[in-house]
């Protein structure tokens, strides 16, 4: 089940579609797939960063194709009665250069491998705000 979940500029979570494309061809588009928890801590940056990793998440794992972050949302994040969420941002496209996107299955399940202690530096990365776009309710 999808339902509405406002993000920093009002948007509706599942209905924000926007490009970020105005930013200039120096950054491109990330997506991330994040559980209540993470989004609760991304909110209080004001939008603007990834929280630090648990000592049990050595890697941060922004994804290339927002089909497999629903999947990780909808999959992983809505067990046991929680909630999923597909966010996008714009990063400076020559900082996420210095790391090689992986394949980690099948075509569409792509992404980048962030060493937890090069989070801040991603951070700092990040053009704009992060956007909610899809918004999983448990299947429980």
């Amino acid at each position: 089940m999808v339902s509405q979940l406002k993000s920093p500029a009002g948007h509706q979570g599942h209905e924000n579609r926007e490009s970020h494309s105005d930013y200039g061809d120096e950054y491109c588009d990330s997506i991330s797939a994040n559980g209540e928890t993470e989004l609760a801590l991304i909110r209080e940056s004001g939008w603007q960063a990834f929280p630090p990793r648990l000592p049990e998440q050595p890697i941060f794992y922004p994804v290339l194709d927002e089909e497999y972050a629903i999947q990780i949302a909808w999959d992983w994040n809505t067990r046991d009665g929680g909630q999923g969420f597909v966010l996008k941002f714009q990063i400076n496209r020559d900082y996420l250069s210095r790391f090689q996107a992986q394949t980690v299955g099948a075509r569409i399940h792509r992404e980048y491998w962030i060493p937890a202690e090069d989070l801040p530096e991603f951070n700092r990365n990040i053009v704009g705000t992060i956007d909610v776009i899809h918004h999983f309710e448990s299947r429980a």
